[in-house]
This record gives structure tokens, sequence and C-alpha cells, in this order.
């Protein structure tokens, strides 16, 4: 059981990236391997911080911030600053390491170093939760503002070739009865499908637009005997476009990365500035509407939207200067982005009422007919968002194929996932199989189920790199920290009794009424209404140990409160979603052990040569 927790040297890590483990041979490092098989270091701090910046604007505050906003009320921004804080964290821990492991493989390859290699295993394959699972939403999101800018121009695509199967099969048995009572009445389909939001009200108070395109779907769609052949072609197309890109290289991919991060930067920055003059403040009151529980409910629409600033550490191997470019341009993109969504959170929120942000598309909807009318920047908006979306995609479809490459030189995945193409030199495979498992599952995937999977994968990511740097923090000394010690003795004791005072204050009968009522929501048994209290239990008993056992061994404090935001936003998450996540890991173990634990390179290791543990 011991090999489980076989540990890899920072040295080592570094010795297998400069052989390339081509052949996944430990005597042949460097010296013996042709400069083709090493990647092209070809990245400035200001081409990573656009990166981040790239990776981290997109589906999140285009599409979801509406949501979180209906939910939260003006106070999303509380929510937008509390997991910007959380982000921080984990992003001087990601600093930490991508500074002393500048090697492609991110947090799989620090746990490596850390944990050992069933601890980098289990975080390597829960990465392609955010990676590949992230860019099927993002993937399914592009494709919903790409539809809708078409149909705005007068050119239509069919519904069955727009969205997903599972939603149209859905929207269709939910409500065939009424939409086939307003179709008695004398409409049609077609005309429903070209009327606002507004006008179907009109018609019937429960009538939507994504309803009457989920009927339409699968109810004209071809079929292939009696199954209708419902798939989302526009997913397709954008991520075959977008591999096809990180296929021919790097440098081809922050040239484009760069160029839409500008226009997308400057969009923004134009709903800010016009918005602003169009702010009733009476908007924001009250400003917490539907209370403290209101504001979480929007943590995953929320957290998504940060999603991806550590894709940039799998850029290690192609950066000039890893130990300067990486760490700045996490931290930069995160505080520009930050800045960004608080600012645009506050103004659409005070441009019109949350109750009205419920929309797939706030930014365009606020200049709508429904927000302050001006349709020229509404469409401008709508052709930002494409663009912004799918710069996301390229991002994460760079990041995926680095992770894999980083585990098949460790030899837990075949060795022609490290294959470098010898014009392009980029992991050709990896790039070519990720558009696969990106671009099929797109086709017929739900999108609020993948965001919320990918959430959770990455919360549990930034908790174990957070925890790998107490693991390795007398390793790294005290010098030319990211992560400067500041003990825990006194300090988080007292943090934890000044959260806990406010949380009496503020919540004291909530928290109350949490303990001593189990009644089970309605329509389910008993045992489920306990389940959706677990992860708030087992937050709240692993939060209480933490704080205990930093201060008696004196931990520093950073990494430590990374730990404790990390797993209370994970918390808020919901137990369905960590039962798909334990599901998903399961999985992963199965292939770990029936194919990466025996083919892994540390086997190859004679006993008196084994690394460090």
């Amino acid at each position: 059981m011991s090999n489980l927790f076989r540990k890899k040297t920072i040295e080592q890590i570094k010795a297998d990236a400069a052989g390339g483990m081509a052949e996944h041979d430990f005597s042949e490092l460097a010296p013996h391997l042709d400069d083709n098989t090493q990647l092209r270091r070809s990245l400035g701090t200001f081409d990573v911080t656009m990166l981040g910046i790239a990776a981290i604007v997109g589906a999140g505050i285009f599409a979801m911030v509406g949501q979180a906003s209906f939910n939260g009320g003006p106070a999303v921004v509380v929510l937008f600053i509390f997991a910007a804080i959380a982000c921080g964290f984990a992003a001087l821990c990601y600093a930490e390491f991508a500074a002393r492991i500048p090697i492609a493989g991110s947090a799989y390859t620090y746990a490596y170093a850390s944990f050992g290699e069933l601890a980098a295993w289990i975080i390597g394959w829960d990465l392609l939760v955010e990676y590949a699972i992230g860019n099927i939403a993002v993937a399914i999101s592009w494709s919903d503002y790409f539809t809708r800018l078409l149909s705005a121009q007068g050119i239509h695509i069919p519904a069955y070739f727009t969205m997903d199967f599972l939603s149209a099969s859905r929207g269709y048995t939910d409500n065939k009865g009424l939409v086939e009572g307003v179709l008695a009445q004398g409409h049609t389909t077609s005309s429903l499908l070209s009327m606002t939001s507004d006008q179907l009200a009109a018609v019937s108070d429960k009538l939507s637009p994504s309803i009457i395109e989920a009927y339409a779907a699968w109810s004209s769609a071809p079929r292939i005997g009696s199954i209708p052949l419902i798939v989302d072609l526009p997913a397709l197309g954008i991520v075959v476009l977008i591999t096809a890109l990180v296929y021919v290289g790097i440098r081809e991919s922050k040239t484009a990365s760069n160029i839409m991060v500008f226009l997308k930067l400057a969009v923004i920055l134009m709903v800010i500035v016009i918005g602003a003059f169009y702010i009733n403040t009476d908007n924001w009151t009250p400003f917490a509407p539907n209370g403290f529980s209101g504001i979480m409910a929007g943590v995953a629409a929320v957290f998504f939207a940060y999603i991806g600033f550590d894709a940039l550490a799998t850029t290690a191997e192609e950066c000039k200067d890893p130990y300067k470019t990486l760490p700045r341009g996490m931290i930069y993109s995160l505080l520009i982005c930050t800045v960004l969504y608080v600012v645009l959170a506050l103004v659409l929120t005070g441009m019109v009422n949350y109750t009205l942000l419920n929309v797939g598309d706030p930014l365009a909807f606020v200049f709508g007919p429904e927000g302050v009318n001006i349709p020229w920047i509404s469409g401008i908006v709508a052709v930002s968002a494409i663009i912004a979306i799918a710069t996301v995609l390229l991002v994460f479809q760079l990041g995926q194929p680095r992770l894999w490459m980083a585990m098949s030189r460790d030899g837990l995945l075949p060795r022609i996932f490290s294959s470098i193409h010898p014009k392009f030199r980029t992991p050709w495979f990896s790039t070519i199989l990720t558009g696969i498992l990106v671009a099929v599952p797109a086709l017929f995937m739900n999108l609020s189920e993948v965001t919320d999977l990918a959430v959770i994968g990455t919360l549990f990511a930034f908790t174990l790199v957070c925890a790998g740097v107490l693991v390795k923090d007398d390793e790294f000394g005290r010098e030319n920290r990211f992560v400067p010690y500041i003990n825990s003795l006194y300090i988080m004791p007292v943090l934890a009794l000044i959260v806990g005072g406010l949380t009496y204050y503020y919540t004291g009968d909530q928290v109350l009424r949490f303990l001593t009522d189990f009644t089970p929501p309605e329509g389910e048994s008993a045992l489920w209404g306990f389940l959706h209290k677990l992860p708030y239990i087992l937050f709240a008993i692993f939060a209480v140990s933490i704080v205990i056992v930093s201060a008696a061994k004196k931990w520093t404090v950073i990494p430590v409160l990374g730990i404790l935001f990390c797993t209370y936003l994970m918390s808020e998450l919901g137990i369905t979603n960590w039962i798909r996540f334990g599901l998903w890991l399961l999985v992963g173990l199965i292939i770990y052990f029936f194919y990466g634990y025996k083919h892994s390179n540390l086997n190859k290791i004679k006993p008196d040569e084994s690394p460090a543990t």
C-alpha cells in the first residue's frame, strides 16, 4: 500500500520534463533527446495575464451572472468578493508551486510532489471535470449566444440542431399539454418561436422561449426509428475550430486569444461606462432581498465565472521565465477580473430590478426593450459574448492536453499522450482527443448539470493545492515566497471566534432551525432530508478540526484559509453534486488500478533509488 503514496521530488519532476519522457525511460534525459521533443517557450507575463483573463471572463459573467443576481439581488457583489478571496488564496498557492515546479501538469504535478501518486492521479482525473466537462458547458453556452444572434438577424437554425437531447426531452414531456393547448387557440409553433418572453407571457404566464424551443425541437426533429435526432451543431463547430487552432501551436493560440481578450474587455468597459448613466439607485434597495441564503444560492454561477486562472499553470513549459511569469499572470488576471465583476454586477442591478435578471444574456438584456432600450449596444454585447466564450474554450483546450501530457510522462497514461508534434511542437494526440471528448458530449449534454460538476471539481483541486503548500512548507523555506509564513497559532482561533459570532448574530435563527428541524423537503424521504444537510455538517466538523490543528502545528495562515474558503463553497453545492463527483472519482480509481499503478515510471526505480517521501 505504501506504493500508492510514493512521491516524486521536485528535482525528479524537473528531470522527467526535461527529458520529455518520450519513451518513459528514466535513463534517457534531456541531453539524449532531440530539441523537438520540448515545448516552445514563447509566453511572457503579458501573454499569461491575457490568457488568464481569456479563461476567466466568459460564460460565467456573460450568462450566469443574471441568475446569481436574481437570487441574491445587488448583494451578489458580496458573493463575487467572497469567491475572489477564495480564488486569491488558491492563486497564491498555485503561484508558489508554479514558481518552484515550472512544469505542465498544474495541480496534478503539485500533488505528486506533495501527497504521492494516488493523490496525483485523483487530482489529475478530477481536473478532467474542470477542463473537459467545463468546456462542454462553455461550448453549449457559446452555441446559445450564437443561435440567438443569428435569430436576431433573421437566420433561424432548426431548433433540433441547436439544443441538447436531454433539455428537449424534458421540456417536451413537462410542457406538452400546455403548448398544445396554446396551439389549439390558433397559434403556430413558428409564431410562438418568433415571440419575445413578454409576448409569450401575454399568451400564457407559464410559457417561455425555452419551453417553445424544446417543444419545437422534439416535435419536428427527424427520427432514426422512434428516436428524434437532436444535437447541438454550433457547439460541435466551435469545438472543432478551437481544437484546430490549439493543435497548430501556442504562438498562434496566444495571438488569437490576445485579440479576443482586448475586444471583450472593451465591450465590458463599454457596458460599465454607458450603463452607469442609467443606474437607478432605488434598484439597490433592498440590497440583499433574499438574505444570506439567496446570496449563496448563486455559488455555482459566480464561482464558474472565476474558473480558469489555474489552467495557466499547465502552460509552465511554454513560459519564457515561469518563476516570474506564471505567478504574476495568475494574480494580475484574478485582480483585474474581480474588479470588473464587482463593478459590472453593481451596474446591472442598478440599471434594472434584480427580479428581471434571470435571463441567459443579462448584459445584452439590460440594454434591450425591457431595460434601457439601446438596441445597438445590445447587439454589440451579443457579438462580444460569442468572442468572450470562445476565448475560454481556447484556454481550456490548451490546458487539458498538457495535463494528459504530464500524466503520460509519469507512465500513468499511455506514452502517446505525451507525444509532441515534430512541426507544431504541441501535444498532438492529447489535443485531438480533448477535442473529441468535448465536442461529442456537447452535442447532447445539459448545461446546468455539467456546470455544477465543473465547479465542485475545481474547488476540490484548489483545496488540494492549498494543502500541498502546507505539506511542502518546510522544504520551500522562508525566502522568495509567494505564500509568506504567517503563524496560525493565534490568528486562526481569533478568526474562528469572529466568524462564529457574526454567524450567530446574523443567522442564529436559521442555524438553530437547521440543527433542530429534520423535516424532509416535500416529496423527499427523511434520508434525503438529512443528506441535504450533510455537506454543511461535515464542513463544520472539518473547519473546527482545521482551526485546532493549524493552531497546534503553527501552520501558515494563507493556505489554511484557502482550504476553508474552498471547502465551504463546496458545501454549498448540495449532496447531489457530491454524489456525482464521488462516482466520477470512483471511475478514475478503477482506471488507475487497472493501468496507471502498473505502468507508473516509479515502478522502474530500484528500491535504493526511490525518491524521498
